[in-house]
Parts: C-alpha cells; structure tokens; sequence
C-alpha cells in the first residue's frame, strides 16, 4: 500500500508536470502551437517571395512550382495557394498564380528585410559568403517594417546586396531585372559582374571559391558544351557551363577596364613606390573595412619599408604612417605603377 507522503509527492510530481504542458503562454503545448503557427507564417512568406521572384525573372508561377520551391507535397502547396488567396495576397486560374498588389507590397517588404540581413551579415560580420543567404533567410521573418527601416538606416540605406542584387526601396521599388549570363558573351568580349546567383548554395560556393564577385570585370575566353574559361583578376577560371549560367553580367560604359592582370601590394619591393588603385571586389566585410580604414583608397600613395625574415608581414608607408600587413591581405590591395608619385618616405 502507498503511503499518503509518497502519493503526495507522485500528485505533485503529476500536477508540476502537467502545468509545464499546459500552462497557459508557457506551457510545452502553447509553446509548440507558437512554433507551428511560427512555421505556417514563414511557410506562406517564403511562398510569396517565390512568387515575386517567378514574376521579377518573366516565368510562370503554379502550385507546382510553389510545391517545388517550398519542398512540399502538392496537397500542402494547394492549401498555402488558397490561404494566400484567402489573405487577398494572390488571385489564381486554372494554371497559374499571381500576386495581387498587396501582395507584391508584401514580397518587396520581405525581400527587403532579406537583402538588407546580407548586406548586414557580410559588411559587419565576420560570417563567410556561403552563410549570407540561409541566415538572412532564418532572420528576415522577424524584423517588423520599422525595424527594417531601422537596419537600413544603421548602415546608410545601402542601395546592393553582397550578390549584387537591388535592395527594394522602403517604397517598395525594384529596378528591372538587368543584365544576362556570362556565356552569352563573344569570346574576347568582357564586361563587369553585377550578380552573383546564392541559390544552390553548392554552385555560389563553387562562385565564391573561385574568386568571383560582384563589380570584378571578366572576359570570356571561350566556351564549349563541356567548359566556360574566363579571364577575371588576371587568373583563368575554367567553369562547367552550367555553373557560369549563374554568373550575370553587364557591358561596361565606353571603354571596359582591363580583367587583369593586376598588380597588388604583394607584388612589391623594399623600396618601391606606387599608388592604389582598389580593393580587389572579392574582399568584402570587416576585411574591407579594415584595409579602407588603413587608408588603402584608391589614389593613397604607398612606400613598401621592409619585409619580415620569412617575407611577411610586410611594411608600408601609408599617409606618414607605417604599417604591416600579411601577404594574403596585401593581395586584395590592387596597385598602378605608372604615374605614381609617391614623395620620399620620412
């Protein structure tokens, strides 16, 4: 027989853990619902953002793509299309869906938020090119309009995402979509990246370990059903077409500045001087800021002081003062021999 002390403490033990299931705003039950109801809103955000951007690049929306982009089955995709339309977000036909207005207000309030969260992530962290999209994507769900607008203005209403898409202005205007792939380049033409594509993550991956970004200027070699070769910063990158589809680019006004080669600081003497000409385009974030706030502008004269023993790091005169820099960091610094006029360091 049990005592009344043990069945005490077995009714407590029960009614503690009850309420730790049920109680109400705090309960495992009322949490779980948050986190449904959490999912179901992120799930119909992200069908809208796909149907925006069916419409930004000329291509049919259906349930089906929504299925696809969504990575749910067909059923489920039918019951988000006709909640959105319940919303009055979309307005659907037999084979097609279409945002209405204010569903297109609310895809640019989205992609807003998710551009300005890459620009955030990549100018001021120190999180890799590959992490930008998927965190921007966890994050931009939870950012109300005037918490956008107040990321906007922290970071001077940055006009381009790092892939070098444009960022929705707060009055919801998007410029058309520009440029075309860099295989539709003749061979020996070159123009300048405007964008990178982050969407699979393997192939930006592939982009980014290349040394490719947004801003850089590039040439088409030539290009065969088995390769693309591009001449970009000097270095021949050969890609499987497939993965240089992903590359966009743009014709460069008047004359096009050279693919490169470039000299860098690392390429330097003890005793050489030169002026900068720019900071490589691959370099982004707090490295960027770090080399800009060193004085490394385009048009600073540089001294090359000396070299360590092994031959890094390596010092530089800059603007009066010295200082070092490793050879990986001197690489991103693009330099102009001719017409440099660098005084006598003192």
């Amino acid at each position: 027989m049990v005592s009344p002390a043990v069945a005490l403490l077995i009714f407590g033990a029960a009614a503690l853990l009850l309420a730790g299931v049920f109680w109400p705003r705090q309960g495992l039950v009322a949490r779980l619902m948050r986190l449904a109801a959490l999912t179901e809103r992120v799930r119909l955000e992200d069908a809208v953002k796909h149907l925006h951007d069916c419409d930004y690049r000329g291509q049919p929306a259906s349930v089906e793509s929504v299925a696809g982009a969504l990575e749910v089955t067909r059923a489920r995709a039918v019951g988000f299309v006709a909640r959105l339309e319940a919303l009055g977000l979309v307005r659907t036909s037999a084979e097609r869906v279409v945002l209405t207005s204010v569903g297109r207000a609310e895809a640019l309030r989205l992609l807003r938020s998710h551009r300005l969260w890459e620009r955030y992530l990549a100018d001021r962290t120190g999180l890799g090119p590959a992490e930008w999209h998927d965190e921007a994507e966890r994050l931009e769900h939870r950012l109300s309009p005037t918490k956008v607008e107040a990321l906007a203005s922290s970071m001077g209403h940055p006009v381009y995402d790092p892939h070098g898409d444009p960022i929705p202005t707060a009055a919801g205007k998007l410029p058309p979509r520009a440029g075309f792939a860099v295989t539709a380049l003749r061979p020996g033409q070159a123009a300048s990246i405007v964008h990178l594509e982050d969407e699979p993550r393997a192939v930006f991956e592939q982009l980014v370990a290349a040394g490719l970004a947004p801003g850089m200027q590039v040439q088409l070699l030539d290009a065969s059903a088995e390769r693309v070769r591009l001449l970009a910063d000097g270095r021949v990158h050969a890609l499987e077409p497939v993965i240089a589809t992903n590359i966009t680019v743009a014709p460069t006004e008047g004359l096009p500045e050279p693919a490169g080669p470039f000299e860098t600081l690392a390429d330097l003497e003890t005793g050489d001087r030169v002026v900068v000409r720019d900071i490589a385009p691959v370099c982004q974030g707090p490295q960027r800021r770090r080399l800009l706030d060193l004085g490394l502008v385009p048009g600073t004269e540089v001294a090359v002081e000396f070299r360590g023993p092994l031959g890094e790091p390596i010092a530089y005169r800059i603007r009066g003062a010295v200082i070092a820099l490793r050879r990986e960091q001197a690489e991103l610094v693009r330099i102009e021999r001719d017409g440099a006029s660098v005084e006598a360091a003192t």
